[in-house]
């Protein structure tokens, strides 16, 4: 426990069930992170997905009031080898897009200073961090690098990805928007095309079925990689959205023809943003883009809901960087907490760099690979009769 500027910091573990109400308050005013959800930790540590240490803030005010929660920050503990040195992740699972603290606005340097000191205190926490997916907001990775509790930073990576807001949302014009209109009308003369984002939680249960049933029987169940490949990921998967949807705060907005869905995207929410976490959509549908004709048509009745911002948890270079021109900056950084060196550190540092390397070259390659490709095809002269 740490308690610095009124700001109070205590290590749990889950379960977090006495939060889920307290939750709502912070991320309504907080810098948002939905993977910082009580639900989405507490499945974590009942399907026995990951290990994971929270942070949770609570300032003490002067009026006599109980302290109120102003950040969480969910850690998972991880080794750098088998039976190797531990240290912190800052994604509490694999499937999470971001990993930086839910902090609540106006006092995030405080905030996350106390949490760095009680990292540097607790003698049973690792001290070494992978941070990756941090928000590029000032606010938070200048905090997270300030406050003389981190001995050495490493920024390996830096990229945008795509981000919906109503200033900057949806291309209005350009061939993409010409062929989000002829996709549409092509798919209406196959019948009644309506888009269906039920948020009641037993609908939402039924629907994240269908989309466990659309992923799998796609490209990603050819390559192991859909979540019911693996139980212990469906598992998790669906104590998660389970926990967002009793909350309140997921969905599963389907596009379909004639009742029948074709597309399925699943809808996190925290506060007043959303995040389009997965989407999955029938490969008979293909011709139609039914996955951009969803997101394009999704993103604008969620801003008519109230909803100020969208993130894509999309990878640079995918299909809705296409579709948004609003961008997010986020960075991947390895952190040494404390004013001691650890061998974690080094270790950590070297594993990771080298897989990024491994990753960029082989990025690069593919993509020389199909431009050659795609040059050749052009290139080849017509089959003669």
């Amino acid at each position: 426990m740490s308690v610095a500027s009124g700001i109070e910091v205590r290590v749990l573990r889950p379960p977090l069930l006495d939060l889920a109400g307290e939750w709502n308050d912070l991320a309504s005013s907080a810098s948002p992170n939905v993977f910082m959800h009580p639900a989405a930790i507490n499945a974590a540590h009942e399907t026995g997905f990951a290990r994971i240490h929270v942070l949770v803030a609570r300032q003490h005010g002067n009026d006599g009031q109980d302290a109120r929660l102003v950040g969480i920050w969910a850690l998972e503990e991880q080794r750098v080898f088998p039976f190797g040195p531990r240290y912190l992740a800052a994604l509490p699972h694999r499937y999470a897009f971001l990993g930086s603290p839910a902090v609540a606005r106006g006092c995030a340097r405080e905030v996350i200073a106390a949490m760095l000191a009680t990292l540097t205190t607790d003698r049973s926490l690792p001290k070494a961090l992978l941070a990756r997916y941090l928000d590029g907001d000032p606010e938070i990775s200048d905090a997270l690098a300030a406050g003389g509790h981190v001995r050495r930073r490493i920024v390996f990576n830096e990229r945008t990805r795509a981000f919906f807001t109503p200033e900057a949302g949806a291309k209005r014009s350009g061939s993409t928007r010409k062929k989000l209109r002829q996709d549409w009308n092509r798919l209406a003369t196959a019948g009644a095309v309506a888009i269906i984002n039920d948020r009641e939680p037993d609908a939402v249960r039924a629907a994240f079925e269908i989309f466990l049933a659309m992923e799998a029987a796609s490209w990603k169940g050819e390559a192991g990689t859909a979540l019911l490949s693996d139980p212990a990921d469906a598992r998790f998967a669906r104590r998660m959205i389970a926990g967002y949807a009793d909350c309140g705060n997921g969905s599963i907005a389907l596009l379909t023809v004639d009742g029948k869905p074709i597309a399925a995207q699943v809808v996190l929410m925290s506060g007043a943003h959303a995040y389009t976490w997965k989407i999955a959509y029938d490969q008979a549908y293909q011709r139609y883009s039914p996955g951009s004709l969803l997101v394009d048509r999704l993103s604008e009745m969620l801003v008519a809901d109230g909803f100020t911002a969208i993130d894509s948890c999309s990878p640079e270079g995918g299909f809705m960087n296409t579709l948004w021109s609003g961008r997010q900056s986020t960075i991947d950084a390895i952190l040494e907490i404390g004013p001691h060196p650890t061998l974690t550190f080094p270790l950590l540092a070297a594993k990771t760099l080298a897989r990024a390397f491994l990753k960029r070259r082989w990025l690069a390659l593919r993509d020389a690979m199909n431009r050659r490709a795609a040059k050749s095809a052009t290139a080849a002269p017509p089959i003669s009769s």
